[in-house]
């Protein structure tokens, strides 16, 4: 039985700008049917999706728990050079959930290159996960930043990517992966749509933050939201 399944970035429309077409509320179908997988399977469910709302329109990470609670998080680093920063409005907050015990903290795609933003400070998460659409140009960087992130910050790391060619004609090629604390590769994807399963240690993460406890030296700073 799974905890938490995780979606790519713009689950229901791939990567668009089109926000007047394709927004939803938070009443409309895709929460109501995120909220009805999570009570009816009894796990977690996370991805992002275009959600309008006070008239603004919010690359925002849905995540539904069994219990009816959802909770969100909006996209900070919006891609300029696709054009998002002027269709979406900036988020300004982290999120952090605890599933069972596990502290989790979603980021989105573009969020993935900006390490202050992820950094794990006194408010600390075990598992951090970025919902995608990265291109295939750049894999390169999604590998080494996936790393890079889980390495400096101790923890957990899942990389949820698309799969298939866009209606701009961009490919994608996956590369989905979930990262350990070391910076080891867990269990990755490959170019066409999969499910993955894996399962992840609180016990060995703690006992390395323990053993070798870097976050302890870590600088003091503050984001200007």
């Amino acid at each position: 039985m799974s905890d938490l399944i995780l979606l790519p970035e713009m689950f229901t429309t791939g990567f668009t700008m089109n926000t007047g077409e394709f927004a939803e509320d938070m009443d409309g179908k895709t929460v109501s049917a995120m909220r009805e997988w999570s009570r009816v399977f009894n796990v977690h469910v996370a991805g992002s999706l275009i959600i309008k709302e006070n008239g603004q329109f919010f690359n925002r990470v849905i995540l539904t728990s069994p219990d009816g609670a959802v909770s969100v998080y909006d996209k900070r680093h919006l891609f300029r050079m696709g054009g998002e920063d002027k269709k979406y409005t900036s988020g300004k907050e982290t999120l952090t959930v605890n599933i069972k015990g596990w502290r989790v903290r979603p980021f989105i795609c573009y969020d993935l290159r900006f390490p202050v933003w992820s950094r794990n400070t006194s408010d600390r998460y075990d598992l951090a996960f970025y919902c995608a659409n990265w291109p295939a140009v750049r894999m390169s960087h999604w590998d080494t930043l996936l790393r890079a992130r889980a390495i400096e910050n101790q923890c957990y790391v899942a990389g949820i990517n698309r799969t298939g060619i866009d209606g701009s004609g961009i490919e994608y090629c996956g590369g989905s992966c979930v990262i350990g604390f070391r910076g080891e590769e867990i269990c990755s994807s490959g170019p066409e749509p999969s499910v993955k399963t894996v399962e992840l240690s609180s016990g060995e993460l703690l006992e390395y933050r323990k053993e070798f406890p870097a976050w302890m030296d870590a600088d003091d700073f503050r984001i200007n939201r």
